[in-house]
């Protein structure tokens, strides 16, 4: 069976290509990201799993929750027809990371020991613009377990300046 990351890439970029309009990128990511939040609620997982519905009513679900018209409608009944509505928040998620190519943005998750000061946020943030030549979107987290410094996490890269990855190597080192 495919990894739900190879079935869904087609839905999304099927959908990116859909959203090329003026606005369109916009309004496209929040009614993915209204999807995927209704096809988590239990209910609806319940709805989308019985085999007593059609695949009508199980997407005339979804449009008539989220009110639904044109091209998002057509996009669910297809998901629907196929057996995809579970796949709802990976497409929103490939679609999400389609969009932030396009407009040059890379997403950078900061692990802190401690809060970051906005002065502090908006120097990484620069620095990091800089080191990728991308626009950066932050998002900082609190873990006391790395003591002191931060981690960041840029796609597949990270650039760990934590004191306990330094006290991790210095005890490799001592070891050997």
């Amino acid at each position: 069976m495919a990894e739900p990351t190879t079935v869904a890439r087609p839905y999304a970029e099927a959908a990116f290509k859909l959203a090329e309009g003026p606005g369109a990128l916009a309004k496209w990511s929040e009614m993915l990201a209204a999807l995927a939040t209704v096809s988590q609620d239990q209910r609806v997982r319940a709805a989308v799993g019985d085999p007593n519905l059609s695949d009508a009513k199980v997407a005339g679900l979804f449009i008539s929750i989220l009110s639904l018209s044109g091209e998002g409608e057509n996009f669910v009944r297809v998901l629907a027809e196929n057996g995809r509505l579970d796949l709802l928040p990976e497409i929103r998620t490939q679609f999400h990371a389609l969009r932030n190519e396009r407009e040059g943005v890379i997403e950078a998750e900061v692990v802190s020991a401690f809060e970051l000061s906005g002065a502090q946020l908006a120097d990484l943030v620069q620095r990091l613009e800089k080191k990728t030549g991308r626009k950066v979107k932050a998002k900082v987290q609190l873990d006391k377990e790395l003591i002191g410094g931060i981690k960041v996490v840029l796609g597949d890269k990270v650039i760990d300046g934590s004191v306990r990855a330094q006290l991790g190597a210095l005890e490799t080192a001592l070891k050997a």
